[in-house]
Order: C-alpha cells, then structure tokens, then sequence
C-alpha cells in the first residue's frame, strides 16, 4: 500500500506520524494538540528516527508541548524513544504489564540478535528485519504512571481514554482513544497490509480487541503499523486471527504438530500481505494455548526466515 511517510493531520488537532512501508520496526505514532499542551502516542526504533519525529512536530509542539507519552505496548518500536521525551514536566503513561515487560526486551539483546551467527537464512531474515535501525545509546525509562482497565486523561482540555485489551499482540496492549475527534490509535492491534503477529495472545483477547474499536465507531483509525485505516481494515485483521485460530485448532486436533501446521496451512488471501512468514509464529501461539510451552525468539525468528528464505 502506497502512502508517505511524515506527519500527517487526520483529525482536528490531531496527527499521525506514518513510516512506511510498516514492516519490521517501522511503526506509527500520533499527537494530540490541545489549548496549551500535546499528548505523544509512541515513541520509534531508535534515537535518530525518534529524533526527526519529533523535529517534523515542532511546528506544532512549540508553543503546545508534550506533556504527556502514552506508550501502546512495550515493543522496542514503540517506546525506544522515550528518553527523548522523558524529564521534569513530562510523564510516560502504559499498562502495568507493559511497564513490567519493557525490560524483558532491552535494546541491548536486539543488537546481541543482529550480530549473532544464527546460520545463513536466519542472519540474512534478521539483518533485513532490524539492520536498517541503531540501537546505540538507548535507555528505556521507567514509565511514571502505569493503569489497568481503564484510564482517562485530560490534555489541554480535550478528554483521552486509554483502554487495556491486553495480553493480545503483547502482554500489556492499550489503545488510545480520542472522543473528541473521532480518532482511535490502535497501537499493533492493527497491522494493515501487514501480517500481525501473536508474541503473548491469547487470539480471543486480540479478536475481542478488535470488536472493541469497531464498537468505538471512530471514523479515523491509526493502526501501529501501515496505512490510515477504517472499520473495514479492522474487520480484515479481526478475520486473519480467527482464521490462524481455527485452523491451528483444527491441525492440532488431527495430530499435526506446529511446524507440520505451518506447512499444511493456505494463507490465501493473507499470504498477499506483508510479513506473511510470521504464520510461524503465530500457529505456535495458539499451540502455546493448548499446549503451553514455547520457543525462544532465535527459534521464532529461525522458523520465519525457513518459511520466508526456503531451501
């Protein structure tokens, strides 16, 4: 899907930071802009990235500064950023399971991932995946207020709710929602024109997810990755898990196991979107659910690049 990459007004006072193509660590962000001060939903990959981010909303953000950073989840492309916006003044809000997991995955062991010898296919699946961002230099702060449920925020007099869908894509999933202006920030429950992947689940949990924005009714939908989207781009992620569910339940029921799932599977129409490979994971998550038990990242990320680089 075609689109460009930048700072973008969706809503009244209301802004997406798009990067394209949505791939591997090239997330979204967004900015709410009220009377005297701004909201940030999300930080990115690394320093730099972060840094031009925040330099595109300056325009904006000067005179109406971020006082606040809501953090979807705690994957590493969406608060790596955060020293910059961190500091007296400032408060980083997520769930408190977010907050628990964002030391699980520090910056440090996805520069060890890059620059392992995982074997031939696996580097070259890494390298393409994270080689393009730096690492260096990042500290992840301790967010300053963490929530379950619920929490709604007032920023320069315009109301935020933030709502927990987690554990889903990650253990503490959140999604920011604007009443205001119609707007939802989906975090990665929303992949679009890319292929969502399962890190924790459990699948129901994401599915009631995305019920849960359909509900809103909102008419502009950010998602964590890829293009501005609508009701139906929800609708197409909401069918993508509940066809890995039930087909993962169908081939663990005849005796398959993951890996000879993965192989069985027809992607159809999902094996046109972006990342589809991540089918590998995402069928040993449901196996997770029934199962329990789990792979480590070097194994996860090993079975994408067999599926992606075969042979």
């Amino acid at each position: 899907m075609d689109y460009e990459k930048g700072l973008v007004e969706v809503a009244d006072g209301v802004h997406a930071y798009l990067q394209p193509d949505g791939g591997w660590g090239w997330s979204n962000a967004g900015l709410l802009v009220g009377h005297d001060a701004s909201l940030l939903v999300d930080t990115l990959f690394d320093l730099h990235l972060t840094s031009e981010m925040l330099d595109a909303m300056t325009p904006v953000t000067a005179s109406r500064p971020i006082g606040t950073v809501v953090n979807t989840h705690a994957n590493g492309d969406h608060c790596y950023g955060n020293q910059l916006v961190a500091g007296p003044g400032q408060r980083i809000v997520t769930t408190e399971a977010a907050a628990a997991e964002m030391s699980a995955v520090p910056p440090s062991l996805l520069t060890a991932l890059v620059n392992s010898d995982l074997g031939e296919v696996t580097n070259r699946y890494v390298q393409e995946a994270f080689g393009a961002f730096d690492f260096a230099g990042i500290e992840v702060p301790e967010p300053d207020e963490t929530f379950a449920g619920e929490l709604r925020l007032e920023v320069g007099g315009r109301p935020v709710e933030l709502i927990e869908v987690g554990p889903a894509h990650t253990a503490g999933d959140l999604i920011v929602h604007l009443p205001d202006a119609s707007t939802v920030f989906c975090g990665d429950i929303l992949f679009i024109g890319g292929t969502p992947i399962i890190w924790e689940g459990p699948v129901a949990n994401w599915v009631a997810a995305c019920d849960r924005i359909l509900a809103l009714g909102c008419g502009v939908v950010v998602p964590g990755h890829g293009p501005l989207t609508d009701a139906a781009g929800v609708r197409d992620v909401r069918d993508y898990l509940v066809f890995v569910e039930e087909a993962s339940r169908e081939c663990h029921a005849a005796g398959l196991t993951a890996a000879e799932a993965v192989a069985d599977l027809n992607l159809g129409q999902f094996g046109e979107w972006g990342e589809w490979e991540r089918i590998a994971v995402n069928v040993r998550a449901v196996y997770r659910e029934i199962d329990g038990g789990d792979l480590s990242p070097v194994e996860l990320f090993g079975a994408m690049a067999a599926l992606r680089y075969p042979g």
